[in-house]
C-alpha cells in the first residue's frame, strides 16, 4: 500500500488490542495519527480512494475481531481534544472525553451533565447519539465538523439521529462537534454529575474490562433518541430472564453485576467475546422472541 506522507504517526501492522477497553483484537494494517486536521485532510486527499479507513475513538464501544482491520485505522489524538465555552455553546475535538466535556461546561454553566458518565469521546458520542438519564446528543447537538474521504471538509446540521445511531457520509471522518446546553449553576451542575457518578458505580461494573452496554435496550425511542415510557423493556432484564446472567465462553462473561455488560474476564479473545454475545442474542429470542441488536460496534476479521 502506497501511503502519502504526513507529519503525524503511521504504522503498519499495529496490534489494537491495546487501544481497546476490552483488551482484544488483531493489528490493522495501518495506523494513522494526524497531527492536525490538515495533516488528515492532506492525507484523505492523497490515499487511494480504494483504501478503506476506520476512524477509530479510544475504544470504549468496540470489539476488535482477532484477524484485525484491513485498510487504514485512524486515531485522532491530541490535535483533536479541545474544549471551548462560549455562552452556551461548546466546541470540543472528537478526541475530547466525554467526562472532560461534561466537567469544562458545568464549570461554566452549561449543562451537558448527561455526558459524564459515558465513556468514550465526542465523535463517538455523536455518532452513536449517545445519552443517559433522558438526555441525547440529539438534544445538545448543533453542528459537526467532518473530513471527507477526498479530504475535503463540511460542516453537518443534520445527522439524522436516531435511537443509538446517526448518518454520516460514507468515509467521513469526524473532528468536532458544537453542542448547546441550558444554563445551570455549576455548583448544582457538580453535585448533580457526583450523585450520577454514585449511581453508576452502584449499579454498573466499572471497575471491570468491558465496553459499556453491550446491546440496545430492545423497546422503540423517538427518532431523535429519547427514552421511551418508565415500562419499557430493558436489554439487562430479558438477558436475565433468559437465564444468560453470568453465562460465560472462554475468558468472556456476561457481567453478575449488570447482565448486559460484556465482560473480558481475563484472557478472553474477541471470538470469546462476540461468540458469547451471540449466543446471548440466540436465548433472549428462543425465550422471549426479542432480538437484541448489538450496541457494541464489531470490526475486522476473524
Amino acid at each position: 500500500m502506497d501511503l502519502p506522507k504526513v507529519r503525524g504517526t503511521l504504522t503498519l501492522d499495529k496490534p489494537l488490542d491495546g487501544l481497546t477497553w476490552l483488551r482484544v483484537g488483531g493489528p490493522a494494517d495501518v495506523l494513522f495519527q494526524p497531527a492536525d486536521a490538515d495533516d488528515l485532510a492532506a492525507f484523505l486527499a492523497t490515499l487511494d480512494p480504494s483504501v478503506p479507513v476506520f476512524p477509530m475513538g479510544v475504544g470504549s464501544n468496540l470489539i476488535v475481531r482477532d484477524g484485525g482491520v484491513r485498510g487504514v485505522v485512524i486515531r485522532l489524538g491530541r490535535g483533536f481534544n479541545g474544549i471551548e465555552v462560549s455562552g452556551d455553546q461548546v466546541v470540543a475535538g472528537a478526541a475530547s472525553l466525554d467526562a472532560h466535556v461534561a466537567r469544562k461546561a458545568a464549570e461554566a454553566g452549561v449543562d451537558l451533565t448527561f455526558l459524564r458518565t459515558i465513556p468514550g469521546s465526542i465523535g463517538g458520542a455523536v455518532r452513536m447519539n449517545a445519552g443517559c438519564y433522558g438526555s441525547y446528543i440529539a438534544d445538545v447537538f448543533q453542528s459537526a465538523e467532518v473530513i471527507l474521504r477526498d479530504g475535503t471538509r463540511q460542516t453537518l446540521t443534520d445527522m439524522q439521529f436516531a435511537y443509538r445511531s446517526s448518518v454520516l457520509p460514507e468515509g467521513a471522518v469526524l473532528i468536532s462537534a458544537t453542542l448547546k446546553g441550558p444554563r445551570g449553576n455549576p455548583d448544582t451542575l457538580a453535585a448533580r454529575m457526583d450523585a450520577q457518578l454514585k449511581k453508576r458505580d452502584e449499579t454498573q461494573p466499572t471497575k471491570d474490562r468491558t465496553a459499556g452496554s453491550t446491546f440496545r435496550n430492545p423497546s422503540g425511542a423517538s427518532s431523535t433518541g429519547q427514552a421511551g415510557d418508565s415500562h419499557e423493556l430493558k436489554a439487562w432484564k430479558v438477558i436475565q430472564d433468559a437465564g444468560m446472567r453470568g453465562a460465560q465462553k472462554g475468558g468472556a462473561v456476561m457481567n453478575d453485576m449488570h447482565a448486559n455488560f460484556l465482560t473480558n474476564a481475563g484472557g478472553a479473545t474477541a471470538a470469546d467475546l462476540e461468540d458469547l454475545g451471540e449466543e446471548v442474542r440466540k436465548k433472549v429470542y428462543d425465550s422471549s422472541g426479542i432480538t437484541l441488536e448489538w450496541e457494541i460496534m464489531r470490526i475486522g476479521e476473524r
